[in-house]
């Protein structure tokens, strides 16, 4: 699941590493989040309402689309702030 409870610390408390907007979830935004996953492991992504409205979507449901779409897993959705991890290879056990 999260790499480390440090990590997963630091994106629950910290700000908002991605802020998706207006023009709602663009091939730049999954661009983005894609990078910095791979940089960070854990990563807190913010939904403005106006980037809901866009996607005609539920915050839960725009929340597993974004995580699909990266092809990481959903830690968790509080309110309009989501928290996604970076997959583990199935590999290590």
């Amino acid at each position: 699941m999260v790499k480390s409870r440090k990590e997963y610390s630091r994106a629950h408390h910290g700000p908002a590493d991605v802020i998706v907007g207006k023009k709602g979830v663009t091939s730049q935004v999954v661009d983005e989040i894609k990078r910095r996953l791979e940089k960070k492991g854990v990563l807190k992504v913010r939904l403005l309402k106006t980037a809901i409205e866009v996607e005609g979507q539920d915050r839960r449901q725009l929340a597993r689309k974004i995580a699909e779409l990266v092809g990481a897993e959903l830690v968790g959705v509080r309110g309009r702030t989501l928290v996604i991890a970076k997959r583990r290879s199935s590999a290590r056990k």
